[in-house]
């Protein structure tokens, strides 16, 4: 049994209609805990709902402004809540306006925004977990993606700052950073993830099973593929070196 009691906790996963936000709402329910199911699709909210059973419910819609309708839904309480909603956005630094801004928006944004409802409820009671699904890319970056990479490190810096500011008052923060995992947004990442992330990607429940222990032993970092710790390691302490062996990576894929 996990030091954690998820029996009658009351979840919320966005982005869950498919991939690791699937895999998380499946996951929860197992354990106990009442799920609501968010995505933008309301025909894959209603499927992983409707494959859990009883123990989930669907809550369509923008993950930025769902939260008060899924408190609703699960009976007026949030106990976790799962930021896994997320924008792979591809570009370099001359991208679109429009594409940053969506970046921006769905992968920091609609986190403080959460956090902002979600932060009352939990000081008073002095309990809460945000679970928030950042990538491997927040803690290194990933070639051919400038404005998800520096989005991500912007969701990391905001779970960072939800931990070490609320600890203290119950409020658990986790941070889920895997690199590849077999879902629509690594085939989305074409010719850059087949030779990044691809030949080390994971299935969507083992980034379950490595939240669910992180959760157990207290973990903020949640680290499905553990030598993303070594190359983390190794930006901080010679970052000249790692860059020239990522700038390698680049050239490699410039390289028909």
């Amino acid at each position: 049994m996990s030091a954690y009691a998820y029996q009658d906790q009351r979840v919320v996963v966005t982005g869950a209609g498919g991939g690791i936000g699937a895999a998380l709402a499946h996951r929860f329910a197992a354990e106990g805990a009442t799920v609501a199911v968010n995505d933008l699709d309301p025909a894959k909210a209603a499927a992983v709902a409707g494959a859990i059973g009883a123990r989930a419910v669907p809550v369509p819609g923008d993950a930025s402004a769902i939260v008060a309708e899924a408190g609703e839904a699960l009976g007026g309480r949030i106990d976790v809540y799962c930021a896994n909603a997320g924008l792979a956005s591809g570009g370099d630094a001359f991208a679109d306006e429009a594409v940053w801004e969506a970046a921006w928006d769905t992968n920091v944004m609609a986190h403080v925004r959460a956090a902002r409802l979600l932060l009352p409820d939990w000081l008073d009671r002095g309990s809460g977990r945000f679970v928030s699904t950042v990538s491997a890319a927040g803690l290194l970056t990933m070639i051919g993606a400038a404005p998800y990479s520096v989005t991500k490190h912007g969701a990391l810096a905001f779970a960072e700052w939800l931990s070490l500011t609320y600890r203290h008052r119950g409020v658990h923060v986790h941070a889920i950073c895997p690199q590849g995992v077999r879902t629509d947004m690594l085939t989305a990442a074409g010719s850059a993830g087949e030779l990044v992330l691809a030949p080390t990607a994971i299935e969507p429940e083992a980034v379950a099973d490595a939240l669910f222990d992180g959760m157990e032993k207290g973990r903020f970092l949640i680290l499905p593929h553990p030598e993303v710790a070594d190359f983390y390691a190794a930006r901080a302490t010679d970052p000249d070196r790692w860059l020239s062996g990522m700038n390698h990576l680049q050239r490699k894929w410039e390289t028909p």
